[in-house]
C-alpha cells in the first residue's frame, strides 16, 4: 500500500518537473531526470517484491 502511494506521488512530481511547464522551463531536464531515476528504482523494487 505504501509503495503504491509513493509511486503515485513520484509520478506527479515527475510530471510537475518536466520542462514543458512555464514554471520549470529554466531548470532543464535535471529535476525530471532525477525524479525519473528514483521512480525507476522504486518500480523495479516494487516488481521484485522488496518494497
Amino acid at each position: 500500500m505504501l509503495g503504491t502511494i509513493l509511486i503515485v506521488v513520484l509520478v506527479l512530481l515527475l510530471l510537475g518537473a518536466l520542462p514543458t511547464w512555464p514554471h520549470s522551463q529554466k531548470w532543464g531536464y535535471y529535476p525530471s531526470g532525477a525524479i525519473g531515476l528514483i521512480l525507476l528504482i522504486l518500480v523495479i523494487l516494487f516488481l521484485t517484491g522488496r518494497l
